[in-house]
């Protein structure tokens, strides 16, 4: 079978999950190997962008989904979209923000770093589904450790933790508080 034989039953597939599908999950149903695929879904996503299409096929880590193009949204928003939108408090955002540039930490870094506790806020995190466990910590008591979920680069529009925007570079005075000055001077 050609490349291009392949590129309907990808689409099939693709718009029939309705969700991420993971590379390996492909890899099983075309009997492919990683390689193939790799080539087949840049193949595919490339043919969707140079096409004046609704549609457009993202990557979200090892996973592919078919979506609506962004520059759509405000067609399809008033026709499907009734759901209630998550509602991110400022602790949220926080908690969030945390978990994203330092994946794999675990409840106690978090309120650590925030000064409070984050019981509430992890649960309603993990209940939007914009974070996930990632694991145990080995160490005493074996605390779980957290990471953002495939969701969280799908609402933010990210393909990666590597495309998260570089933190700035700061520096603690002896009170072990940001010296914001240092900040201000990076960007001049």
């Amino acid at each position: 079978m050609e490349n291009k034989d392949y590129y309907p039953i990808i689409e099939a597939i693709l718009f029939a999950a309705g969700r991420e599908v993971d590379k390996k999950e492909l890899m099983l149903a075309l009997e492919l190997d990683e390689n193939q695929i790799n080539e087949l879904m840049n193949n595919i996503m490339l043919e969707y962008d140079s096409r004046n299409r609704g549609m457009e096929i993202i990557k979200l880590e090892d996973k592919y989904q078919m979506v609506t193009k962004p520059e759509f949204y405000e067609y399809i928003y008033p026709i499907f979209d009734k759901r209630s939108k998550p509602n991110l408090s400022q602790a949220a955002l926080e908690t969030l923000a945390i978990i994203a540039y330092n994946p794999r930490v675990t409840r106690a870094e978090i309120e650590t770093i925030r000064g409070v506790n984050s019981d509430g806020t992890i649960y309603k995190l993990l209940d939007y589904n914009l974070i996930e466990e990632s694991g145990k910590l080995d160490a005493p008591g074996r605390p779980t450790t957290y990471k953002v979920s495939t969701e969280f680069y799908r609402l933010f529009g990210i393909k990666n933790i590597k495309d998260l925007p570089e933190l700035p570079k700061y520096k603690l005075n002896e009170n072990k508080q940001i010296v914001i000055d240092e900040i201000i001077e990076d960007k001049e």
